[in-house]
């Protein structure tokens, strides 16, 4: 039985949704996490498939295989992916950001835009404070996924800057925040199951998009999102792994490799359909 990593975030949960209602129970074994911790799984072989952290892939692309056509993405804001800030961004030069520990995709992301677009030598720290007393701390703080969205409804900060909104408008390509990678040692291995699941995944992303409001109507999220929220919010992510996202994947890539944040920029390998 194969062993699918499953972010609990909201951005993850129409695929699984549709793909636990149109395979049988039991079919696989879903495995819990925030991206941080099934990353780490994936790369010891404790789960063979995760929609995992783009940088992953960059960081040991002789690991992995891309499963095709399948991402977390966003083609402008993303509103999950937040830098809370006490001061506008110009003024973050020479200062601390403290940093979610559940995402190095997003950390990334930050490192290059406030370095390479607004021209800021930040140090950075990792915290797990909650945000009104990180923001005593230090002037700016990075929140990804559920936390991003739910803090997003306060005041907490003066300022509120969607990573994804920054990258689009900089760079005019979409952000990939997600890769779904598998284990090129199961692909070795099982590499028939891995087929049929990416085929199913398929199926789960056209069926999850014709099924939005269904799928939100019984979703957990709607509880401290809001229905409409939840809906806009789903409707600004993008689940494809176009051309286009390619592109920005790739610039993402050469820009980390030319900061140092990655060795260097990788060749992209992908599950072969067979």
């Amino acid at each position: 039985m194969l062993r699918i990593g499953r972010i609990e975030y909201a951005n993850c949960t129409p695929i699984f949704h549709a793909l636990t209602e149109q395979c049988p129970a039991g079919a696989y074994r879903y495995v819990g996490g925030v991206p941080a911790q099934l990353n780490a799984m994936l790369a010891a072989g404790a789960i063979d498939v995760c929609p995992s952290s783009s940088i992953a892939y960059a960081l040991h692309p002789e690991r992995y295989l891309i499963i095709p056509d399948l991402s977390i993405s966003s083609c402008g804001p993303v509103q999950s992916v937040l830098l809370f800030s006490n001061v506008p961004l110009g003024e973050l030069d020479g200062r601390e950001v403290l940093l979610t520990a559940e995402s190095a995709t997003s950390v990334n992301l930050l490192k290059i835009l406030l370095k390479m677009r607004y021209g800021c030598a930040c140090s950075y720290r990792v915290t797990n404070r909650v945000l009104a007393d990180a923001l005593r701390e230090a002037p700016a703080v990075l929140l990804i996924g559920d936390s991003a969205l739910r803090q997003a409804q306060s005041a907490a900060a003066g300022h509120v800057y969607d990573l994804g909104a920054l990258w689009y408008d900089w760079t005019g390509t979409p952000f990939v925040f997600a890769l779904w990678l598998a284990c090129r040692d199961t692909a070795m291995k099982r590499g028939d199951e891995l087929r049929q699941l990416a085929r199913e995944f398929q199926q789960a992303k056209a069926s999850a998009m014709m099924n939005l409001e269904r799928i939100a109507a019984s979703s957990p999220e709607a509880a401290w999102m809001g229905y409409e929220r939840l809906m806009e919010y789903w409707r600004v992510l993008s689940y494809d792994l176009s051309g286009e996202h390619i592109e920005g994947l790739k610039r993402f890539f050469s820009l980390a490799a030319g900061m140092g944040l990655i060795e260097h920029a990788p060749e992209l390998a992908f599950l072969e359909p067979g």
